[in-house]
């Protein structure tokens, strides 16, 4: 059926007057690429570097490859301005002598395994203790504390590629494990993070970033947040945080975040056993949605900048944490003190402490497959 010409033209005519579906698309303000610099030397001589990925809607990211660590990230607010959205110190030298996890690698085992013990094909290993009695994010030397090999890639979408040897037997894990990680500045203002293993032995891993978000541009604490996480279920813990091996809903209770709710609401109950075990929030949320796909899993909007942030990943849960234990007498970048509850972390993984307990998904990793998750943290304003 052929339409008048004069109605084929008005529709024409529409079509050209109506805003594009990227009217809101953010204004370009500089130009995309990735620079490398010099962030500081170590004792041994050895030097890390410094890359800085920006896009063209002025987003800037900063990684060093001392540890994987998010240096620096900024985000538009409502008004356009760019400001930093995550925790993190000034110099090579703070990063050196230690920070509490301001965005690094976290590997090769993110969150706590009980007793620094697991038993793997019938052998028993023992890792390195560095939380009471436990083992938590690798060890005192694990992916957070190494030198990773870097490659970059230049374009309207920079990225930075990790890769590191973890030797068998480090911090008492078997198999050499083969681990890259790239960062990835997309064109959306949304930090993309791949992660890819192999290993010659049978191993456990479970890698994340450990970043400390703080979307009112470093003006406030996290209190005020709207967090929204898409989780049926989150996981119990005794008295050190290790997991009891349960899986009890969130329905009724004050870890019920599947509708949008302010942080502190619920955050001081200690009438909640599990509020007072982790002095705020510090549990492992698993998501209604399981699978492997890429799915968003979390947001967070901060209402007094307006800006909002997706979490999207193919892990089956994340680990929420308010940031209980920061010191008041901690400085950051521009002086900023990160006291208590000044960030949060998503972090996303699969079950702490899932080596020791069969009924967890499984965390192990074979030679001849390959371990990959992406996540992706989105920023944007409403």
């Amino acid at each position: 059926m052929k339409f008048p010409v004069f109605i084929s033209l008005s529709l024409l005519l529409l079509s050209i007057s109506m805003p594009s579906s990227h009217a809101n698309s953010p204004i370009p303000t500089q130009k995309a690429g990735i620079e490398k610099t010099l962030f500081g030397t170590f004792p041994d001589g050895r030097t890390a570097d410094l890359f800085t990925l920006k896009n063209a809607a002025g987003m800037t990211v900063q990684i060093t490859n001392y540890g994987g660590y998010i240096v620096s990230c900024t985000a538009p607010n409502k008004a356009g301005k760019q400001e930093e959205v995550t925790l993190g110190m000034t110099t090579f030298a703070e990063y050196l002598k230690g920070t509490p996890n301001f965005g690094p690698i976290v590997g090769r085992y993110g969150n706590r395994i009980a007793k620094g013990k697991f038993t793997l094909d019938g052998q028993e290993y023992t890792l390195a203790t560095n939380n009471r009695k436990n083992h938590i994010h690798g060890g005192p030397k694990g992916f957070d504390k190494q030198l990773w090999t870097a490659k970059t890639v230049d374009g309207n979408e920079p990225a930075v590629v990790l890769t590191y040897l973890s030797k068998d037997g480090e911090e008492g894990y078997p198999g050499n494990l083969s681990v890259d990680v790239k960062y990835t500045l997309q064109k959306d203002n949304a930090l993309r993070i791949d992660y890819h293993a192999t290993t010659d032995k049978a191993t456990v891993i479970n890698l994340t970033n450990h970043a400390y978000f703080n979307l009112s541009g470093m003006k406030d604490d996290i209190l005020n947040n709207e967090v929204m996480i898409r989780a049926s279920n989150y996981l119990p813990t005794n008295d050190e945080q290790i997991p009891t091996g349960e899986l009890k809903p969130v329905a009724g209770t004050v870890f019920d975040f599947n509708k949008p709710t302010v942080v502190g609401a619920h955050i001081n109950d200690t009438t909640d056993v599990q509020i007072r075990y982790g002095s705020g929030y510090d549990h492992c949320f698993v998501f209604t949605d399981t699978s492997s796909a890429l799915k968003l899993g979390a947001t967070v909007y901060e209402p007094t900048s307006g800006r909002f942030m997706e979490m999207y990943t193919t892990e089956p849960a994340v680990q929420l944490y308010t940031g209980n234990h920061l010191s008041n007498n901690l400085v950051g970048k521009n002086g900023v003190q990160f006291r208590r509850r000044f960030g949060l972390c998503l972090e996303t993984q699969h079950f702490p402490d899932s080596p020791n307990h069969p009924n967890f998904p499984s965390t192990v990793l074979r030679p001849g497959k390959a371990y990959q998750t992406t996540t992706i943290y989105k920023f944007s304003v409403k």
